[in-house]
């Protein structure tokens, strides 16, 4: 449609129109004149109007949802934050409780054998010293560590101090193959020389080949001249297996270490020996086996005998053999009657 005068003409008339329509529906209210046509309208309009609304609210809803997802993801990123931060500290608590059970534990044992001890932490394990079993913990020189010092925890024997830094020492572990420490038995005082053997249970050589030795005995550190690198009566394990003895000078055996070796946290280098020698204080007390509870059933005089029991003579007040049920009778004299046969 071209612009012309006639169509400016009618544009204005319409939009005329529209007002003055407007206007009298807004002044009849309830009873515009206008109303039949807007229901006719509304007849007519309605269902295209809700397919329309059909077609288009899932389009609405995702665009909707797409603006609303940016807030849910930083909400849900939020609470993840929170989350972790919620399980670090939770973890970190969890750290800092099994330290301090570790450290008392240590200091118990220190306590027991009177030895000064340095406190320290693993930091590293075997890779930067190679293929050895060895650990690096934050103590060094700086801190009055020195070569050849004994390492223990709150278990037993850890090892020995082998290399010393400033600020870091290197140890030995007792599992080592290359690790041997003297060790003394409890209650015979047999000696023998503990070798480690990695992941397997220490060997120790007897040097009694008759010595008298059986599963679950003791076994400590015998000490070094000048307590270096051992001193004495640290726990080193209990005996878990016995070779037989085939009348050798020297017997084996085969001991579980008291220490976990790849567990180690918390240890503590004995920077002062004892005065003397703390012998078996220093190992645990033995755990004593759980009784075993006992029943006794005692039987009341008179009362019912138990289930699918018979009773017996004389239980329930009924005369035995011999009290009279059955029993000949007897003449004044107590001897039976005899038959009067010649």
């Amino acid at each position: 449609m071209r612009d012309t005068r006639e169509s400016r003409l009618l544009l204005v008339l319409l939009v005329a129109i529209a007002f003055a329509l407007i206007t009298v529906d807004i002044r009849g209210g309830e009873e515009s004149p206008v109303d039949g046509a807007r229901q006719a309208a509304a007849t007519v309009f309605g269902p295209v109007e809700n397919g329309v609304s059909a077609a288009v609210d899932p389009i609405g809803n995702a665009i909707s949802a797409v603006r609303d997802s940016g807030e849910r993801h930083n909400r849900i990123a939020e609470l993840e934050r929170d989350n972790a931060a919620l399980k670090a500290k939770l973890g970190s608590d969890d750290r800092n409780r099994s330290k301090v059970r570790q450290l008392d534990k240590m200091l118990k044992t220190a306590g027991a054998g009177q030895y000064g001890i340095k406190g320290a932490q693993v930091i590293a394990i075997g890779a930067a010293q190679g293929f050895s079993w060895t650990v690096t913990i934050d103590s060094g020189a700086n801190d009055g560590l020195k070569r050849d010092m004994t390492v223990l925890n709150g278990d037993g024997l850890v090892g020995r101090v082998t290399t010393v830094g400033p600020n870091t020492a290197t140890v030995l572990l007792a599992n080592d193959p290359d690790f041997t420490v003297g060790t003394r038995m409890e209650g015979n005082d047999e000696l023998g020389f503990a070798t480690g053997q990695g992941d397997r249970n220490i060997s120790v050589q007897l040097l009694n080949g008759k010595a008298k030795v059986k599963k679950g005995d003791r076994l400590v550190t015998f000490g070094s001249q000048a307590d270096k690198p051992f001193v004495p009566g640290v726990p080193v394990g209990t005996v878990a297996r016995v070779d037989p003895s085939g009348g050798d000078l020297t017997r084996n055996v085969f001991v579980k270490p008291y220490v976990a070796f790849s567990q180690l946290d918390i240890v503590g280098v004995v920077v002062e020996a004892p005065r003397t020698d703390p012998r078996d204080k220093v190992l645990p007390e033995p755990k004593k086996p759980k009784p075993t509870p006992t029943v006794t059933v005692t039987v009341t005089p008179g009362a019912p005998p138990p289930d699918g029991e018979q009773p017996e003579d004389g239980a329930d007040g009924q005369p035995q053999d011999g009290d009279g049920a059955g029993a000949q009778p007897q003449d004044d004299g107590g001897a039976p009657p005899q038959n009067d046969q010649e």
